[in-house]
């Protein structure tokens, strides 16, 4: 594949089309289409679905966008880093945040990267914490907050906090404790393997002879919430991550003891980049925004700073 090919398909996928894309590229059509099957005929997938209004990524398509925009950025911007006399202030970071994180601090840390990196390029990408995973193993991102990290030679993992996980349920049932054991008779709704908290969760019920009822799987925060407030079931998710949807009256959230369940935050980066001043400083501001809200801020007292 050449970078034209990835210009062309690019410009595909963002227009949705392959006569927009002809005209933005000011190209014959029949020439944009050659470039395209060209990629599909040397990738040996299809990259795009026609229907009568343009076309959709496929998943591979989709993958190959990911690629492609980083190769495309990188190429951009080589003649000014070639040009500059400190090209590190130029360069590009990704990062993975986890929705409730990218929501209680995304904002500031993209402010304090900013003023201190105004030159470089910083993607910020939200995911589950699987999602994370794979994007950092393959590249798509270089630090991530990862949950209850499995130990992989790749990475490089500084652990930040942890914090408790709680049973959340329709509104209107009084906050309580409960042993875990008595969650074996409550219909749960959980997210798939290998999602950390799915896995932490039946480790825990695994260790204490428990056999849970799971009636449905949902990766969704936001729709596993919704099915909980609409009565549908149970879940078990970390208290953070709830907390405001506690707070507003959405949900109910019930303590678990004997034994407690705690997920572990940290952040991880590929070993490989370890020495990167963009992904340190993001290492930095991360910990920095994080240990406020826990020692200081919203979370004080919702989780334990460290090593527990």
């Amino acid at each position: 594949m050449d970078i034209r090919e990835l210009r062309t398909f690019s410009t595909v996928a963002y227009t949705g089309s392959f006569s927009r894309a002809a005209e933005k590229l000011r190209i014959a059509q029949p020439a944009l289409s050659r470039h395209v099957a060209k990629l599909e005929e040397e990738l040996k997938v299809a990259l795009f679905v026609r229907h009568a209004r343009g076309v959709v990524l496929t998943p591979a398509g989709a993958r190959l966008l990911d690629r492609a925009e980083m190769m495309l950025h990188y190429l951009n911007g080589t003649s000014e880093y070639v040009r500059d006399d400190d090209p590190q202030e130029r360069g590009h970071l990704a990062v993975g945040l986890t929705p409730a994180i990218g929501l209680a601090v995304g904002a500031n840390m993209v402010r304090r990267f900013r003023a201190r990196w105004p030159k470089a390029m910083l993607h910020v990408r939200e995911g589950l914490s699987t999602s994370l995973q794979a994007w950092l193993l393959d590249g798509s991102v270089q630090a991530a907050v990862v949950y209850n990290q499995p130990l992989l030679e790749a990475f490089e993992v500084r652990p930040l906090f942890s914090e408790p996980m709680v049973l959340v349920a329709p509104p209107g049932e009084a906050p309580r404790t409960l042993r875990f054991v008595d969650l074996a008779d409550l219909p749960l709704i959980l997210p798939a393997l290998p999602h950390s908290n799915r896995r932490l969760i039946e480790q825990m019920a695994t260790q204490n002879g428990v056999r849970l009822r799971v009636i449905m799987e949902i990766d969704s925060v936001a729709l596993t919430r919704q099915l909980v407030a609409d009565g549908l079931g149970y879940s078990i998710t970390a208290q953070l991550a709830i907390q405001p949807a506690v707070d507003a009256g959405i949900v109910t959230s019930h303590q678990i003891e004997r034994p407690s369940l705690r997920s572990h935050v940290g952040v991880a980066t590929l070993r490989e980049l370890r020495d990167s001043p963009l992904a340190g400083s993001w290492v930095e501001i991360l910990t920095d925004e994080l240990r406020t809200l826990a020692l200081d801020g919203a979370w004080k007292g919702k989780a334990i700073w460290g090593d527990d």
